[in-house]
């Protein structure tokens, strides 16, 4: 091939890999607007998308030699045609999602093994075909470089090369530019017109190559010849297979654990989760750049030698995810010199696989697309149950740095087979310095869970399959943290988020729901009014934390009008048809956090007027409040609008549109301790009576409840210090109708551009 077909191809896997990871990074979310915010539907989405790039990587290496011989077309066509189908994937696949959530709605709650079972088929019948069409790409354009250039024998290290740098700028700008100028919809059909543009360049190519491609396949036979001699021996080849399953199997499985381990350095914005994947394939670009120089210069590294470096590198996040190296805490703040440091410590595992996987694949398959894909199917095999492991065996039993330390082993068992053929220094060198990583990480190495411990003396911690809960502090100084995020403490707030509403609520109130259990504080709160309450809580440990915040939690489990259920808030709409008369939504911070427009969306609170009885109340709490005071404009003539800085400010601004557009009546009244606003939303008039009239609506019970940590004891000078502050809502909301969160546009969650003043 010319050098100017060379840079064509370079292209067209270029683009081809940026669409491919523009669709996960949009899949992913859309995900979980469908199936809910949970570590099995990233992991199911992360193993379906690798199952079929496998599966698609072997049945094309399988048969596109017949397909090119029985057709006499060439085999860039059928790559321009696998191209055009990827890219429809970007317009069915929204719609699967939404007919499998419907289907979906009778299994039960989501920690159900019906529910995990079936979301997973959904989720693989929905994916599953255009990704086999992605893992078919390979092998499709492999045999055309065998068609131009039948002697060439890395033609896989090439596409890989140019893949991994596109799959790498697509993460980097579908979250950081992309969702946030275009939304969602969009921006999978920039995708799409990325994969159409490649199906007619590459239907170009075919074209040109029409009446050559029985030559070209003719001389591609006869220089494999009987056997290929140059192929490596059946023990190596077979070494080769394991290596490659052992490497994505632990590669991807430590993806899912650093992304927890992690969190309290990264936090859970969706640009934190984008820079582990980002760093992820930017080290194995460059990993597979360095094996690309070597190959030209004809001084390739062993494989003995990288496992010798990898046992080694695959130490270093545990070691740079110590408290006494980063800056850990549980607020939403990010440290930018903390975050450097432990992105730079996968990169170098991750440049080394880079260099590994198409060095062992070219080995393997000698530029053979059915070999190629055979070994590159048995890669991607690993990395489909590498995150299942993770995420169902791993982490609900062990800490984040064992199971990163477990999944170690494989390595060394690769680098004690390749022990012999290192030289006498290497052995000595890669030896003691393996062997004081390990020590290190073993039993001199910090994590999250020991900075807590440090601080408290009283500490519970709790694992299952959607998150690390820790439970820590005593007497009335305690938190919850959720992966390492601070969530909640005991506090009045979330007394008033639910007391306030009732009592403000015309006639006699009988039912609750709360959306988000927390530390129970609200749940309970709701029963003292004794009526029909009901709790949705993601996580199930969080539910069972509730006896180590209060000491009566037994009584309020067992109480026959409670129901706690374990569901995504948005799920449990869908598929239950009661109605409330009040509802209270406490969304977990930050309100950057990823996945948290979903309770601050338009279609959230379209779902949840839908759940309100006549009157009913929707109290929505935002945590950062409103500083009312912070920069004042008066160019809207008869009004005075209180604006005020920040991405925090424009998010605020945006869900009190998501509630004035979904309802008639909104209000809202800043929160005790001067933290947060509770709006409060409803589809009749919420009338505001005298302070003391409020308090003798509430019941005994209630009463006792809300003045639980009040020592003044004057209910009606408490309930003033919420309803007396209010604040109008024609005074904070902005008048640009842009400014709103949809699901499709999640305002709160991709903010970078407009933070940094280029949107």
């Amino acid at each position: 091939m010319n050098q100017f077909t060379r840079r064509v191809l370079f292209f067209l896997f270029f683009v081809s890999g940026f669409c491919s990871l523009a669709y996960q990074v949009v899949w992913t979310r859309m995900a979980f607007a469908s199936f809910g915010i949970i570590t099995p539907v990233l992991s199911v989405v992360l193993s379906v998308f690798m199952l079929g790039l496998a599966v698609g990587a072997w049945v094309g290496g399988r048969f596109i030699a017949s397909l090119v011989e029985k057709t006499g077309l060439s085999a860039v066509v059928f790559y321009a045609g696998a191209e055009l189908l990827i890219g429809l994937g970007a317009f069915a696949v929204p719609k699967l999602f939404a007919a499998g959530e419907y289907f979906l709605l009778a299994t039960g709650q989501t920690n159900s093994i019906g529910y995990l079972s079936l979301s997973a088929l959904v989720l693989a019948f929905s994916i599953l075909p255009w990704c086999l069409f992605m893992g078919a790409t390979f092998p499709l354009m492999m045999a055309y470089v065998r068609e131009r250039d039948y002697k060439n024998t890395e033609s896989f290290s090439f596409l890989y090369l140019a893949n991994v740098l596109g799959a790498m700028s697509g993460t980097l700008l579908a979250a950081v530019v992309l969702v946030e100028l275009l939304g969602f919809r969009h921006t999978l059909w920039v995708a799409a017109a990325g994969n159409f543009t490649i199906a007619v360049i590459g239907g170009y190519l075919g074209w040109k190559q029409r009446g050559f491609v029985v030559i070209a396949l003719t001389e591609a036979e006869r220089s494999a010849g009987p056997g290929n001699l140059s192929s490596p021996g059946n023990a190596r080849r077979q070494l080769i297979k394991w290596i490659l399953f052992s490497t994505g199997f632990g590669a991807m499985a430590m993806e899912v654990v650093w992304t927890r381990a992690f969190t309290p350095v990264l936090k859970t914005q969706v640009y934190s989760f984008a820079l582990i994947v980002f760093t992820y394939l930017g080290a194995t670009f460059l990993g597979s750049l360095w094996y690309r120089h070597n190959l030209k210069k004809k001084s390739l590294w062993p494989t003995a030698k990288l496992m010798s470096l990898l046992v080694i590198a695959v130490f270093l996040p545990i070691l740079a995810g110590d408290p006494r190296f980063v800056k850990m805490d549980w607020v939403a703040a990010i440290d930018a010199i903390s975050a450097i440091i432990v992105l730079a410590s996968i990169c170098p595992l991750c440049a080394i696989l880079g260099y590994l996987t198409p060095s062992l694949i070219d080995e393997y398959a000698t530029g053979d697309p059915a070999v190629a894909g055979k070994a590159y199917a048995v890669n991607v095999l690993g990395c489909i149950l590498g995150p299942i492991f993770a995420s169902y065996v791993l982490l609900p039993w062990i800490s984040e740095r064992h199971a990163l330390i477990l999944l170690s082993l494989p390595f060394f068992v690769f680098y004690l087979l390749g022990w012999k053929s290192l030289s006498r220094w290497q052995r000595l060198g890669s030896g003691l310095t393996a062997s004081a990583v390990i020590v290190c990480s073993l039993f001199f190495s910090g994590d999250f869970q020991g900075l807590v411990s440090s601080f408290s003396k009283s500490i519970e911690v709790r694992r299952d399959y959607a998150a690390s809960v820790i439970s820590a502090g005593e007497g009335s100084h305690k938190v919850l943290l959720v992966n390492g995020m601070g969530m909640t403490y005991l506090t009045p707030i979330t007394k008033f988020m639910v007391h306030l509403p009732l009592a403000l609520h015309r006639g006699k109130p009988e039912s609750a729901l709360v959306i988000c259990f927390g530390m129970g504080t609200t749940y309970r709160s709701a029963l003292s009014w004794d009526i029909d309450t009901t709790a949705v809580e993601l996580v199930p440990s969080v539910t069972k934390a509730f006896g180590f915040y209060h000491a009566d939690a037994a009584r309020f489990v067992n109480d026959p009008n409670g129901h706690i259920i374990i569901d995504d808030g948005r799920r449990y709409f869908r598929r239950t048809s009661k109605k409330f008369d009040v509802i209270a939504v406490d969304p977990p911070p930050p309100v950057s956090a990823a996945g948290s427009s979903l309770l601050f969306s338009k279609e959230f609170c379209a779902l949840a007027r839908q759940h309100l009885k006549p009157n009913g109340i929707l109290q929505m709490w935002f945590p950062d409040g409103i500083p009312v005071k912070t920069h004042i404009r008066t160019d809207v003539i008869g009004d005075t609008l209180i604006w005020f800085s920040g991405r925090k400010a424009v998010a605020a601004q945006a869900v009190i549109r998501s509630l004035q557009e979904s309802f008639p009546y909104v209000r809202c009244f800043p929160s005790v301790e001067r933290s947060g606003v509770h709006l409060l939303a409803s589809m009749d008039p919420i009338e505001i009576p005298t302070l003391e009239q409020l308090a003798a609506r509430m019941p005994a019970g209630a009463k006792n409840d809300l003045l639980e940590w009040d020592t003044s004891g004057d209910l009606p000078a408490y309930l003033g210090l919420v309803v007396s502050q209010e604040i109008p809502i024609k005074n904070i909301l902005n008048p640009d109708p842009k400014i709103q969160i949809t699901d499709d546009n999640p305002l709160n969650e991709y903010f970078l551009l407009r933070q940094v003043g280029l949107f």
